[in-house]
């Protein structure tokens, strides 16, 4: 093979090369515009809600354990379980025969003391009478608050031993609960912020409290972690809800928040003017701006339940937002309204 056919070979084959490339880039260009041609985006609505996240078991606004404050034979049981009492009524009797007598002996003595003896040995019969005094009515267990007995398991003729516990009174017009706040959220904590419970033994609607105080000192748990132990109350619930139930619930720190949110791969430009196209043809302008990697907040244009047509190809094929799992506070909790939407951007809001 001569010079001159050596160069047009090499002519050739470089033109037969660029052919296969360029054929290549257009069927690739094709391949790309056919996959963007067929990718539709739904616009979606996303409610957040600030909050702080909660568990724990209510009390009764007041408690008392009903129980002997010394020994001796129960007299008179003068409430049921279930009964109503007001402050200062009389539940149990013990028998307070042996301090009545040492009551009424020593009465008849200070009646001597008074005529014959001593003023010094006379006052101190005065505060032994005191003492015998407070020994009869610790014969006697009394409501120390108007409430609703709770529990009681007592009877006529059994014999108790100081300190006994034999029911329980509560006060139920409202209810309590302490909850553990991690100390990086407590400076988010205010005097009647809402606070929405969820009981597993109610099937009803959230239960509505508010926040009522906090200690101004942290405890450390037994996992390390630093907490402070808020008080919060209830004062309209269900009479299904009971002392002791368990429930699961969040303080508000900011009312709920609503975006309306979309891929970015379904917004294009014209003149630095966002618009977007429907799956019907129809183009919108609209007013956007960055929501994480692959999402954008919607200001004006659209109100939610689009669906359009993608404008470019998305950069990783699978790319999804952040999950509810991966948001990235413990205050940021995201309730989605439309299907297939997920938690916060990143840095929240």
């Amino acid at each position: 093979m001569n010079k001159k056919q050596k160069i047009k070979a090499i002519v050739i084959s470089s033109i037969v090369i660029l052919i296969i490339s360029a054929g290549l880039i257009i069927t690739k260009k094709l391949l790309s515009q056919s996959e963007i041609n067929s990718t539709v985006y739904q616009v979606k609505k996303e409610k957040y809600e600030n909050c702080i996240e909660i568990a724990g078991t209510v009390a009764a606004a007041e408690e008392q354990t009903l129980q002997a404050l010394g020994d001796g034979t129960v007299l008179g049981v003068y409430v049921q379980k279930g009964d109503k009492v007001k402050k200062g009524d009389l539940i149990i009797q013990l028998d307070a025969t042996e301090q009545e007598y040492n009551l009424a002996k020593l009465d008849y003595d200070m009646a001597s003391t008074k005529i014959t003896g001593s003023k010094k040995e006379y006052e101190l019969q005065q505060k032994q009478r005191l003492s015998l005094l407070r020994k009869i009515e610790d014969r006697k267990v009394i409501a120390t608050f108007d409430g609703i007995i709770a529990d009681l398991d007592v009877s006529v003729g059994d014999s108790l031993e100081a300190k006994d516990s034999v029911g329980t009174l509560v006060n139920i017009d409202y209810l309590t609960a302490e909850v553990e706040i991690p100390e990086t959220d407590v400076s988010k904590l205010q005097i009647g912020q809402k606070v929405d419970f969820t009981f597993p033994a109610y099937d009803g609607e959230s239960i509505h409290g508010y926040v009522v105080s906090w200690p101004a000192i942290g405890e450390v748990t037994s996992r390390g972690a630093t907490v402070v132990n808020a008080k919060i109350r209830i004062d309209e619930f269900p009479d299904d809800i009971l002392p002791n139930y368990s429930f699961t619930g969040k303080i508000q720190i900011t009312e709920p928040i609503e975006n309306i949110v979309v891929e970015k791969y379904a917004i294009a430009y014209e003149n630095h003017e966002a618009y977007v196209e429907t799956v019907g043809g129809k183009r919108l302008e609209v007013e956007v701006q960055p929501y994480g990697k692959t999402y954008v907040k919607v200001l004006s244009g659209l109100s939610g339940g689009e669906i359009l047509k993608a404008q470019s190809k998305a950069e990783l094929s699978g790319m999804n937002r952040m999950g509810p799992g991966q948001r990235p506070g413990s205050q940021t909790r995201p309730m989605t309204e439309a299907k297939g939407a997920g938690g916060p951007p990143p840095g929240g809001f």
